[in-house]
Parts: C-alpha cells; structure tokens; sequence
C-alpha cells in the first residue's frame, strides 16, 4: 500500500467566508491546514505517494506542502479545468498513478474528519478480492447521507441516495468517504466530464456486477463541511478526541501557537486554538473555538463555539456564539451574534449604540 489520491477541488460553498481567500482543506484545524492532518494519517498507514487532485484555489497546495518531503511522502499534484466531481476528479489523474492493474489505490475525500483503521480497509479489500472497498460509518439519523446497505459478509447490496420516510431508511450505514479501488477500474471511469461517484461509478459498478465491499468502523468520524463541524473538529483535535499525529503540540483544553499572546487572566478552554501572531485580551473568554493568525478578541469578549478569521477583531464586551468572522473583518464593541451568524471578509459592524444591563 504505497500510493493515494486526495479529492481537495471543492470550492466549500457552505464554510464560506472562510474559503473566500483558502480552499477548504487548507483551512487551518487545530493549528494546520486539515489537509496536514490527512496526510499525516495516511503517511503513519503507510502511504508513501499521494496525488493532488485540486481544483478551487489550486495555486495554494504545491507552495505549502511542496512535493512532500517534510511529511516523508511524495506529492503530486493535478488541477482540473473545470470541476470533475469526485468521480471524474479521480480519472483525471489517472495517468500520473504507478500502481499496476490489480494493485490497490486509496481515495479520501479532503473534507472528513476520521479516525478509520486505514490499514483494516486495505487489508478487508485484499481479503476480499474486491474491485472497490468502502470505510462505512453508522449515523443515528442517516437522511442527509447515502445508505449503503451490505449483505452478512458486508458486500454491498445498494446505494440509496438521502432517504426521506422511515420505509426508506433500511440501514444506518453511510458512505463514510474512503475507499481502496483496484487500479483498473479506476480507467473505467469515463474520462473528460464530470462524474459522481456515489450516485453514478458505484450503482454502474453493482449493476455491471462488479465486487463492492464495505467495510464498517464507526470510530471518530466528522463531515466538515459546516463551519459548526468545522469548528468542533478542530476542538475533537486538540481535545484528543479526534486522531492526528499533526497536531502542533500537546493535545488538551487548549493550543497556544507559538507568537500568539494570551492574558493572564484571559479563559480560553473547550479545545479552542489560538494561532500566530493572534491576541486574546485581558478579560476575554474564548471556549472551543479557532482564533486565526493575528486575529484580536478585545477585553471582556466572549466567544463560544466560534472561528475568528486571520486578522479579524473582535471588540470590547461583544458575544459571539456558533459564529464565523470573516478574515479581516471587524465586530465592534458590544456586538451580540449568535449561531448561524456570518460576518464577511473585512467587513465591518459598528459598534453596538444600545445595550441591556442584565438586571433589565
């Protein structure tokens, strides 16, 4: 098991703003880039060469990591002219893999959160003799997720696209996001449109007859899709809860980064990362959440749940909870926002004219 290809192209519509300046696995979690966190897991499983396939901001991947040598793997990196989806993302870089026919290849997508056995997969597949392995994960509520249904040896039987009713619900395994291809059916994939894997090569592969196994570990696992996901993954990091042998420092309640400056008397717990160069003021209280490089939270502020964006500010006695700054932006003093609150790059919102004392 030698080589791996990354899926990083998306453009991560739902984090915005904070992919508006970096695409979504170079966001930083538990203070790195996600993509550092995956490619150590893979790099501990034994992975020794991975591909790149990029597409959204692409420009930003090969001038951090480079061709991969400090992390002791060896990167490549191919950028689509338009979005492939997954499943064309992964033909498209076909021609740069060096794993003969039957070898097998490993697929991530760039935005989950695992603590899968990526060895237990290669092995279920070589066990197998499978033309393609899924991790498969159990959810209590599977119906924002594709069911995949397996038979008493975990071969898969169907794929069922986000059921609605509860007759439709036959299994609480979903599509997990990994997977070991056999190199050949990798240039099955129709090549130069867009493709999806879940919804076209995998149902065309069972309908052909093809061996799709599954392969069940419901270990730590995290869709980041969200910034409420995004943020409480990078708190499972430094928390210890979620596995990364990245993670810059001792796991526990909190990451101060090397530059940051935080008061005395300032509470900052919950898992929360402060990173270079950023500030938390006396009086300010900051619990699980990300504080970006050369963010600033002001005196008394306090911020729950939260990513403050590289540069922002965070004023003087505002309150902030499952929200997300924008880099750049500016949340005057006094400022109340709460869960589901945006605040766009450099924006800013002036400080708060009225304010309720709690006795009121």
């Amino acid at each position: 098991m030698t080589e791996a290809i990354l899926l990083v192209g998306g453009k991560g519509t739902r984090l915005r703003p904070l992919t508006v300046n970096t695409p979504k696995p170079m966001v930083p979690a538990a203070g790195v880039p996600f993509l550092t966190h995956q490619l150590a897991r893979a790099r501990a499983a034994g992975v020794e060469r991975i591909v790149l396939a990029t597409s959204y901001l692409a420009e930003v991947f090969e001038p951090y990591f480079g061709d991969g040598s400090s992390l002791g793997l060896h990167l490549e990196y191919v950028t689509e002219k338009e979005p492939l989806g997954t499943g064309g993302a992964i033909r498209n870089v076909a021609d740069r893999l060096e794993s003969g026919p039957d070898d097998p290849v490993l697929v991530f997508n760039g935005d989950i959160l695992t603590g899968l056995d990526i060895g237990a997969l290669v092995a279920t597949h070589a066990s197998c003799g499978a033309d393609v392995s899924l991790h498969l994960t159990r959810v209590e509520d599977p119906r924002a997720f594709g069911l995949v249904p397996t038979d008493r040896d975990g071969r898969v039987t169907a794929f069922l696209e986000k059921p609605q009713t509860p007759e439709e619900i036959v299994t609480d395994q979903i599509n997990a996001g990994a997977y070991v291809f056999r190199r050949s059916v990798i240039d099955t994939i129709p090549a130069g449109r867009p493709v999806s894997v879940e919804r076209e090569t995998f149902p065309d592969l069972l309908s052909a007859g093809a061996h799709l196994q599954g392969m069940v570990d419901s270990t730590y696992w995290l869709d980041l899709g969200t910034p409420q996901a995004f943020v409480r993954g990078s708190a499972d990091l430094v928390l210890g809860r979620a596995p990364s042998p990245a993670v810059p420092g001792q796991c526990g309640d909190r990451l101060i980064l090397d530059s940051a400056v935080v008061a005395a008397d300032a509470k900052v717990t919950g898992g929360t990362v402060v990173c270079e160069g950023a500030t938390i003021a006396p009086g300010a209280t900051v619990d699980g959440s990300v504080v970006l490089a050369g963010a600033v939270v002001e005196e008394g502020a306090v911020i729950t749940s939260s990513l403050i964006g590289a540069g922002a500010r965070v004023g003087r006695r505002a309150s902030l909870s499952g929200t997300v700054v924008g880099d750049g932006a500016t949340v005057g003093a006094d400022n109340e926002l709460r869960d589901g609150a945006r605040v766009w790059c450099d924006a800013v919102l002036a400080p708060a004219t009225i304010r309720f004392s709690s006795d009121q």
